[in-house]
């Protein structure tokens, strides 16, 4: 299609070009038509004085020697040898046998002629020119559907990936230029998404592989520690109760050591920065609609106001709810916004199976999911980042279930 409307402009620019010299070539060479004067005026000598036989093939007038009109065409618009130079006619001396009887004024058409060519000039011109503009439009229309949209739509891909969130497939059209850049970036999602898994996986098996290790070295402690306890309490010795109290106090020091190593292996998760920041809350139609890739959201208005929030932190907590909706719900997606007191109210509902109620209490727990959705892919990790997010952004979440559906509600505080 582009080389096709490259071809018409082309097409077009040379047609305009060749139209205007020929019409321009015909305003130079155009003149008054000799033979057909001298045919008139021979025709009026030859017949004067008889008016149906004067030649109708021009327009003129004809006057005496005494000025006065003896005839005149119905379209001629000279009635004295003034007026005739005025109109720049051909002035003729009007001879019978010899002599001159009056003059002729022949109306000279070659104004007429140029300003008819003129006009063609000029609307070939227009109407070229109205064929290109829309060419233009087209083009334009052309290139932001299958250039400037398709790596619009890369660079957001790419600013999501380098945030951390693989969850959300890049759509794949073959037929714009970015096509196969498109099918390679979200490969590169998908291997990214495997390698994460897999870490995850292998970070699991070595802190279950802790957890394991820590709770089986606590049972040999205990058990040294009440014996040295025992024999602290038995021995008579001043030397013997030292060691003894030496062995209590080494197994307090590993006992310590080794609750630390159980409690760092449950929180594999670093703090993440937030930082949030006043925006107008405009902003936040464009994170919701990057968000909604398949485009499952209802038209929505957001109310006036300014927001605390950290825009990043903020699209990935759009990127979670939405996504959660997209892989467990499968249904459209009700967006409502509105203000409550300090806070822009954000409410999404889906119409899908929501979750049992003994699950939905500890959804925002790190690790925690519904026992409805194993057999979809995932870490449990999505509300709980979503709720991390908006607490320190002085916000907060709430989910329920929907008769039917699911609903999570996220509050933007208001500043």
């Amino acid at each position: 299609m582009k080389k096709t409307i490259i071809v018409l402009f082309i097409i077009t620019f040379v047609f305009e070009i060749t139209i205007s010299s020929i019409l321009f070539n015909k305003i130079k060479t155009i003149k008054q038509d000799t033979i057909k004067i001298n045919e008139c005026v021979k025709s009026i000598e030859n017949n004067y004085g008889n008016p149906n036989a004067y030649g109708k093939d021009l327009e003129y007038t004809i006057i005496d020697n005494e000025n006065n009109i003896v005839y005149k065409t119905d379209n001629s618009k000279s009635n004295s040898l003034n007026k005739a130079i005025e109109n720049n006619d051909i002035i003729l001396d009007l001879k019978v046998n010899d002599m001159i009887v009056g003059k002729i004024f022949i109306k000279n058409d070659i104004n007429d002629l140029i300003n008819n060519y003129k006009k063609k000039l000029y609307m070939t011109i227009i109407i070229i020119s109205f064929i290109q503009l829309l060419l233009i439009i087209i083009y334009q229309i052309y290139l932001n559907n299958h250039i400037v949209k398709p790596f619009n739509d890369l660079n957001n891909f790419a600013l999501r990936v380098a945030s951390g969130n693989l969850d959300i497939p890049l759509y794949m059209d073959k037929n714009h230029l970015f096509g196969h850049f498109t099918e390679a970036f979200d490969l590169m999602r998908s291997e990214l998404k495997k390698s994460r898994i897999n870490e995850k996986r292998a970070n699991d098996a070595k802190k279950e592989m802790v957890l394991k290790l820590s709770h089986d070295i606590k049972t040999p402690i205990a058990s040294i520690k009440s014996t040295s306890e025992i024999g602290y309490e038995k021995a008579s010795d001043d030397i013997v109760k030292n060691y003894f109290n030496q062995i209590n106090i080494k197994t307090d020091q590993v006992k310590l050591l080794v609750d630390n190593l159980f409690n760092s292996s449950i929180s594999d998760i670093n703090e993440i920065e937030v930082k949030p920041s006043k925006y107008d809350a405009d902003i936040l139609s464009k994170l919701i609609k990057n968000a909604d890739y398949l485009n499952k959201l209802n038209e929505f208005t957001i109310p006036q106001c300014h927001i605390y929030i950290d825009k990043v932190r903020m699209q990935q907590v759009f990127d979670n709810i939405i996504n959660n909706s997209y892989k467990y719900a499968k249904t459209n997606i009700d967006i409502k916004i509105i203000k409550e007191d300090e806070y822009l109210k954000i409410i999404f509902r889906d119409y899908g199976p929501g979750v049992d109620e003994y699950d939905l209490p500890f959804l925002k727990d790190k690790y925690k999911r519904g026992s409805n959705v194993k057999d979809e892919d995932g870490a449990g990790l999505g509300l709980y980042l979503v709720n991390y997010f908006m607490q320190n952004m002085n916000g907060m979440l709430d989910i329920k279930n929907s008769n039917p559906g699911f609903e999570v509600i996220v509050y933007i505080r208001i500043i």
